[in-house]
């Protein structure tokens, strides 16, 4: 039997609260720079490990640094002038029963080709400069994806998530998957990826507070930069009250001086990020498993990716959290608000959690004896098939910033 408890949560509903704030940094801001890269070397290690080993060796590569270089954005062209300095270090084993891999090879592959796919007016190869300390850990360390037996967790640690969204929570992650989509910077290449946008909602009213890098080839003056912010202000209000009938107001790239006749005044870039020059990033800094920032929800401080995907708790209760929460809203009639908490003890198999904790706020005319069988069959069925996250995380299939 899972320690598995379900209980009324006393709080007002999240729209029904007079102040919320939320906040998604985008995947060209450092911050996200830096989990991009983390979780897809680790995704890159599983791969090779699977492939060379047939399972998945120990390893953690959540610590990534970006150090901004030095750059001379001007209007219609711009140059590099210092490249950014990109650090991988963290713990991989690169040898088992005699066989060895390039793991240090693997990372710098898998984080170029993270940073071309993201990143796509920076040229890798001159604008960043990454380098691999990776520690190398013994092969007798090793958590072998699909071995018999579950794995243990390998720390004491939790993972929280809730759902559903609220209408700003909603509209702050559509905003920016909107504006860093493929489709949006054909149509509007002059907008960088490194976007944040930041919601808040004041009773009825919501401010949008976007920043949005420009990129400096594509913007020929100041005439130009305004007109984009202007039909870019459009845009965002428009997709914004598609989630919502309160009074919605945007506010674009604050800290320009529109009295300014040069680039000092405006938010330009030469590549689209502002790591390029006077913006470091590092794991864990930002977005959180589900992609925001919510102080007015439960989150958790840790660094979610780089992780292993195979025992490392703080990763996949994280994950897990927010699978289950959304699968309860979507499944278990009567539920308006679930909050999920799931603690692990070191050494214990991480399908049987020290607690795992369902809050729910119900929709009116139900109660509690209606709908707690259904939330717990919910994350019992979850927990027995706690691998699926470790499978989905391989295959590229989550989102883990």
């Amino acid at each position: 039997m899972r320690n598995i408890i379900v209980e009324k949560l006393i709080q007002k509903p999240i729209e029904e609260q007079e102040i919320e704030i939320v906040e998604r940094k985008g995947i060209g801001h450092p911050d996200s720079i830096s989990d991009g890269i983390a979780e897809s070397v680790s995704r890159a290690l599983c791969n090779a490990y699977l492939e060379n080993f047939g399972g998945v060796l120990h390893h953690n590569t959540d610590q990534v640094e970006v150090t901004a270089g030095e750059a001379f954005p001007e209007f219609g062209g711009g140059d590099i002038i210092t490249p950014m300095d990109i650090l991988l270090t963290g713990r991989g084993v690169p040898e088992y029963e005699g066989k060895k891999i390039g793991i240090d090879r693997i990372a710098i592959g898998a984080a170029k080709e993270y940073l071309k796919e993201s990143l796509i007016n920076l040229d890798v190869e001159t604008c960043t400069v990454v380098e691999c300390k990776i520690g190398h850990g013994s092969g007798d360390l090793v958590d072998v994806f699909g071995r018999k037996g579950m794995p243990s967790s390998n720390d004491t640690s939790f993972g929280v998530g809730f759902a559903p969204f609220s209408e700003t929570e909603s509209m702050v992650m559509a905003i920016e998957e909107l504006l860093n989509s493929k489709d949006f910077k054909k149509k509007y290449p002059q907008v960088g990826e490194d976007i944040k946008v930041m919601g808040l909602r004041d009773q009825d009213e919501i401010t949008l507070t976007v920043a949005v890098a420009m990129i400096s080839k594509y913007i020929d003056g100041v005439e130009t930069y305004m007109d984009t912010k202007a039909e870019l202000n459009d845009i965002i209000t428009n997709l914004a009250m598609e989630y919502t009938n309160r009074k919605v107001t945007t506010h674009i790239n604050t800290g320009d001086n529109p009295e300014s006749k040069t680039e000092a005044g405006y938010y330009l870039t030469v590549t689209g990020t502002s790591a390029e020059m006077g913006d470091d990033g590092s794991v864990g800094r930002g977005n959180r498993a589900n992609g925001l920032i919510t102080p007015n929800r439960p989150m958790s401080m840790e660094a979610t990716s780089g992780k292993n995907p195979i025992n490392h708790v703080g990763k996949i209760y994280n994950l897990l959290s927010n699978e289950m929460s959304n699968d309860i809203i979507k499944e278990v009639e009567g539920v308006k608000q679930v909050h999920m908490m799931i603690l692990s003890q070191i050494g214990s198999p991480i399908d049987q959690p020290r607690a795992a904790s369902a809050q729910l706020i119900l929709e009116n005319g139900y109660e509690m004896n209606q709908v707690k069988s259904e939330v717990q069959s919910v994350m019992d069925s979850w927990l027995a098939d706690i691998n699926k996250i470790t499978e989905m995380l391989i295959q590229g299939k989550l989102r883990t910033f």
